[in-house]
């Protein structure tokens, strides 16, 4: 595409979004801590899976003085489903410079955004432009996967050169007054018609501009990293006292939250097994043994029984919420 037609470009589909727009709870809203929160479910997490849980969340935390004021519990939990704790902490963490440092009131300026905990340029860019209808841009998978069929490039976009590249081409066709209704409909572009594989090009408002060759062949990737297995040897020990489980220590990925315990396959090899599971986190295919542990079992480390009224409310990953659920 031309540079002599980025304008028209923005214009088609601000106007395509118009009318085909999707009706989404963080697009009725300009609510700057409400379209941080949508934003930071949304990564890594499908639409439907979010749709199903933003109004709650947003309903127990309408602030970011409600989500700082809670402990890290209380937070963790809050997210159990939604996947990558990593992002209510620093969601969390956010709320609390926003209550320490701009007296609970959402920063308007970007200077002000950048420098909250855990934001990076796309949320950046998703605040300015949703909240505050500001021209700024944002990249990312969907707006990518349009980026390299509309300019026909295949440099990986993944790579260095290719999110550079990206980033130049967001900042240069961003709508100037109409950055909000452009940048959604850029994003909704690749997830409805631009999409993987083979896009439906008929449909596409944009296509006059699209120079792609062979659009079913990009965006190109770098090679995928291999996906690896885990094994996993785990006690169950339900006494009186509740449900044996272990705290996860700052570094881990759960850190602050609970699993049921680890042994080596060699310390589990006398006890009867109870059921085998499988999930997949991130690259990797864990598939865990569970064991009945001996009733008389001592807490190793930071190990501990978790009375059975408290399960509910104690934060812990998704496959060990399934298996408890399943075995309780």
């Amino acid at each position: 595409m031309e540079e002599q037609h980025y304008g028209t470009f923005a214009q088609a589909l601000v106007d395509w979004f118009t009318t085909h727009g999707r009706d989404y709870p963080w697009r009725r809203t300009t609510d700057p801590w409400a379209i941080l929160v949508s934003e930071i479910m949304l990564q890594q997490t499908t639409i439907p899976t979010v749709l199903g849980r933003y109004e709650a969340w947003m309903a127990q935390f309408p602030t970011p003085a409600a989500l700082a004021a809670v402990d890290e519990a209380t937070a963790l939990r809050s997210w159990e489903g939604l996947g990558y704790y990593r992002r209510v902490r620093a969601l969390q963490a956010a709320a609390k410079a926003i209550v320490q440092e701009h007296g609970g009131t959402f920063p308007t300026d970007e200077a002000g955004i950048r420098a909250l905990p855990g934001i990076g340029d796309y949320t950046v860019g998703a605040v300015l432009s949703f909240a505050y209808n500001r021209p700024a841009p944002l990249v990312d998978a969907n707006v990518s996967r349009v980026f390299a069929r509309v300019f026909n490039d295949a440099t990986p976009i993944d790579s260095p050169a290719g999110r550079k590249r990206h980033w130049a081409w967001a900042a240069q066709l961003v709508h100037p007054t109409e950055p909000r209704a452009y940048n959604s409909a850029l994003m909704e572009l690749g997830q409805t018609i631009c999409t993987g594989g083979e896009p439906t090009c008929l449909l596409c408002p944009v296509r006059a501009f699209c120079k792609a060759e062979a659009p079913a062949a990009l965006p190109v990737k770098l090679p995928k990293k291999e996906t690896l297995t885990a094994e996993h040897h785990d006690l169950w020990v339900l006494t009186e006292r509740g449900l044996l489980m272990e705290k996860q220590a700052d570094g881990k990925r759960h850190e602050g939250m609970y699993r049921l315990p680890q042994r080596s396959k060699e310390q589990v090899a006398s006890l009867p097994l109870l059921t085998t599971q499988k999930y997949t986190v991130t690259r990797y295919k864990v598939t865990r043994h569970l064991y009945r542990g001996p009733a008389d079992t001592d807490p190793q480390g930071a190990e501990e029984f978790i009375p059975l009224h408290l399960l509910p409310s104690t934060p812990m990953a998704s496959p060990d919420r399934k298996i408890i659920d399943k075995l309780i």
